[in-house]
């Protein structure tokens, strides 16, 4: 979890401040809390996303109930030092209606991102008859392999005028080339800052 070293102004809104919580991946708005310092320092030492109850007057971390918490991957503080944005990962629907998010908005991203955290899901967390594992589980080289297969089928079906063999070709190289990515260790973001870094 990156902090950054952080230090909100509590002092601001009678010890609380806003805390905006953005799904890491799909970069969705999913809610909008309130932290004091005790409920700060429990996100941080936790790696859960805790916030000060106003109509209960406690500490509550979101999920203690329901079981859908919310992952701390990254926590930044806005130039007034008053407001957080915390970048959290959800393990289950994040409003209490059941709903993605508390804005009735999808949490669903328009990139890559979704496929990406299925792939490091698998990875962190190994599921049976899951052909992402059985191929992490095969070593580095029998992933590159198959980035190499996938890459050559994908040229092949260029070469002729089936869309859907060559889009679903595209597909399972993109997939692939995301299962390398994670079983090196990187993400596609990584991949992205080349590319911006080579075109200024």
């Amino acid at each position: 979890m990156d902090t950054n070293n952080i230090q909100p102004d509590f002092d601001k809104l009678n010890g609380l401040v806003p805390a905006i919580i953005q799904d890491a991946f799909t970069r969705k708005v999913l809610m909008l809390g309130f932290m004091n310092k005790d409920a700060f320092e429990k996100t941080l030492k936790e790696g859960k996303v805790t916030f000060y109850s106003r109509t209960k007057a406690r500490l509550w971390t979101k999920g203690e109930t329901s079981g859908n918490f919310l992952e701390v991957k990254n926590i930044n503080v806005d130039c007034d030092n008053d407001t957080l944005l915390i970048e959290a990962v959800p393990t289950g629907p994040v409003c209490h209606t059941g709903t993605d998010t508390c804005f009735g908005v999808k949490n669903k991203s328009a990139d890559l991102s979704f496929l990406e955290h299925t792939i490091q899901e698998r990875k962190n967390n190994p599921k049976e008859g899951s052909y992402t594992n059985e191929l992490l589980n095969k070593g580095i080289n029998k992933v590159a392999q198959k980035v190499g297969e996938e890459a050559v089928e994908l040229v092949i079906e260029a070469k002729d005028d089936n869309e859907v063999l060559f889009l679903n070709e595209a597909a399972d190289l993109m997939y692939h080339y995301l299962v390398l990515l994670a079983a090196k260790g990187y993400e596609l973001n990584d991949v992205v800052k080349v590319l911006r870094e080579r075109h200024g």
